[in-house]
């Protein structure tokens, strides 16, 4: 008998880290099965998706939406050969330290394989408020400053049969 996982628990998604992550393993993610694997593996209640905003995305922002996902846009500014840059790491960060202090989650599952996030992992690990990082990179290519939190991580490449776009 399945049994609803009663965890109020948040994911944290570093949108362009999933998506160059998942363009590196050479298949796509089919983010509807990914958000009901969240929910009922790791009990996600709410996942916040880091993007840079695109005009010219707007039909996969909106897609992700109906998939329940809840995005979190930063201004894109464009480097001097027109390269869009919208990194999203500080307001990522600064939202789940928000969430913790508020005490609006149980647990915290960070979707990234960026070192730069390693030491919100530690924070959160340190309050008992940190279940898993789940890596878009294959083992050898996730952050050793991740690796070396102690924290729990789960790489997506593991998981292609079940989550791979195959429409």
């Amino acid at each position: 008998m399945f049994v609803k996982n009663k965890a109020n628990n948040v994911a944290y998604i570093d949108g362009a880290n999933l998506y160059n992550g998942m363009s590196s393993l050479g298949w796509k993610l089919d983010y509807k099965r990914f958000r009901v694997w969240l929910t009922e593996k790791y009990g996600v209640k709410q996942a916040y998706i880091f993007l840079g905003m695109m005009p010219k995305y707007k039909d996969l922002y909106t897609s992700l939406q109906e998939d329940g996902f809840t995005l979190i846009f930063k201004e894109v500014v464009y480097d001097k050969n027109g390269k869009a840059k919208g990194n999203c790491d500080a307001d990522l960060v600064v939202k789940a330290m928000q969430d913790a202090f508020e005490n609006s989650f149980d647990k915290a599952v960070l979707v990234t394989s960026d070192g730069d996030y390693a030491s919100l992992v530690k924070f959160l690990l340190v309050k008992d408020k940190f279940n898993v990082v789940i890596s878009s990179a294959l083992q050898d290519r996730c952050s050793i400053l991740l690796k070396r939190t102690g924290a729990s991580i789960v790489y997506v490449n593991d998981k292609c049969s079940h989550l791979e776009y195959t429409g």
